[in-house]
């Protein structure tokens, strides 16, 4: 395998088969779940989209950002301005126009971090999500701390035909699940394509690129400003089945998970950060319902819990669990 080869997602057989029947489970859960539980599922699905999102600028590109919850909720309150009071307003138009909002807030940002480096990256991109956060959070006009409400899904008709309804809640879960793997299916192809390559070069010794003759700010902005766009996605798909934005959807604690959720399952592995979004969210309900012992509220502290299991995960298992699942499926034999 050449060096090129090894520095994108190549997935065993193995962990092929394990991802087609976890494919073919998720397909099938809404006709087995109750209608609360296939909910779940569809919030673990729209912050898999968020969690591939970072993936692309953190896994392959190189770039660690703690604001990248800016832009999930730019989208969010995209939607909450666009719909009415008193009726639903059209999916086809206000999708685009959310995620649009999401990328020019990604490239107006970006225009800006993306020349710094290292840990000064990472501080200007919390600051300018911090910027945001206190925008929506202090600014009655745009909802305040309370945020706001979105009182009626968007409307999938087009010309007097309705293909489906997002009321629906299990609607709402195979589109959403028709989001996350077009969603995958993209930086998927977009890995193996010469901007992929690129990005990845970037990321091994960006000076060497620049010797080569690739512009990598260019081709930084571009990777930031498609992340952007894509959390923008998962942003708005938050906004349609909770019903609700407010600035915590901007914070830095969902920036942090999200940067968990791509450690859990793997950085630089799409269907990783899919996996780490999963397993993310069922240890988050886990820890959360943990039990009371005598005085001891172990529910209460969960973020010590999950604290010490991503700990846990990086020391034993540093390429996360898809590393992990590639050394117990894979050994190390027939990739593809």
């Amino acid at each position: 395998m050449s060096a090129a080869r090894s520095n994108l997602e190549i997935l065993p057989r193995g962990v092929q088969v394990a991802l087609a029947l976890g494919l073919v489970a998720l397909l099938a859960f809404p006709f087995v779940g109750s209608d609360f539980y296939t909910q779940v599922v569809t919030r673990m699905m729209v912050m898999a989209i968020f969690a591939m999102s970072l993936d692309l600028i953190q896994g392959v590109t190189g770039l660690v950002s703690l604001g990248h919850a800016a832009f999930f909720g730019v989208a969010g309150y995209a939607l909450a301005f666009m719909t009415p009071a008193g009726e639903p307003v059209s999916l086809w138009w206000t999708l685009p126009l959310a995620v649009l909002a999401s990328a020019l807030a990604a490239l107006v940002i970006g225009f800006f971090v993306v020349r710094t480096h290292g840990i000064y990256f990472i501080m200007v991109t919390m600051a300018f999500a911090q910027m945001v956060y206190y925008l929506f959070f202090d600014n009655k006009a745009l909802g305040g701390s309370d945020g706001l409400y979105i009182n009626f899904r968007p409307s999938a008709e087009a010309f007097g035909w309705t293909p489906f309804d997002l009321d629906d809640k299990r609607t709402l879960y195979y589109f959403t699940a028709f989001c996350m793997l077009a969603v995958y299916a993209f930086l998927r192809r977009l890995l193996w394509s010469p901007f992929g390559r690129t990005l990845a070069g970037i990321r091994v010794n960006e000076h060497r690129m620049r010797a080569m003759g690739y512009g990598s700010f260019g081709y930084k902005l571009a990777a930031f400003t498609l992340a952007g766009a894509l959390a923008g996605l998962a942003g708005f798909l938050w906004g349609v089945q909770t019903g609700f934005v407010n600035p915590e959807l901007m914070g830095f604690h969902m920036s942090a998970h999200a940067i968990m959720m791509v450690i859990l399952g793997g950085m630089g592995n799409f269907a990783g950060a899919i996996v780490g979004a999963f397993a993310f969210e069922t240890l988050l309900s886990v820890f959360k319902d943990l039990p009371t012992v005598g005085a001891v509220r172990f529910g209460k502290h969960w973020q010590l819990w999950m604290g010490i299991f991503i700990v846990a995960v990086v020391w034993l298992a540093p390429r996360g669990l898809m590393g992990l699942a590639d050394r117990m499926l894979g050994r190390g034999k027939d990739k593809a």
